[in-house]
């Protein structure tokens, strides 16, 4: 029984490591987006984009043992929705996507 509990703590961890992953991305690429694109998709701001995924990593880091708690589904939901929402409509905004150096292909 101790070989699969210690299976079952590496396997938390490695989860809680990938949401951590997911929920620092989302926080970095917030960071390099432009202030003005946010209400011009029609989304939060981006203070408040930064603020709620800041607190997302933040949770993410302390509950990087136990994944599947509550408050780290929240915050990887939140992280969640500004990679799957927010920022697509910001790169519509702003012209994001694959570009060489004579523009877009």
């Amino acid at each position: 029984m101790d070989a699969l509990s210690s299976f079952q703590n590496l396997l938390m961890l490695i989860i809680g490591v990938l949401a951590l992953g997911v929920q620092a991305y989302a926080l970095v690429d917030a960071l390099r987006q432009r202030t003005d694109a946010f209400p011009a998709a029609g989304k939060l701001t981006k203070p408040l984009w930064l603020a709620i995924l800041g607190v997302s990593a933040a949770v993410g880091i302390i509950f990087v043992f136990n994944p599947f708690s509550v408050f780290d589904l929240i915050a990887f939901v939140a992280a969640a929705v500004y990679l799957a929402d927010v920022r697509p409509a910001i790169k519509a905004i702003t012209g994001g996507g694959n570009s060489g150096p004579y523009g877009r292909w």
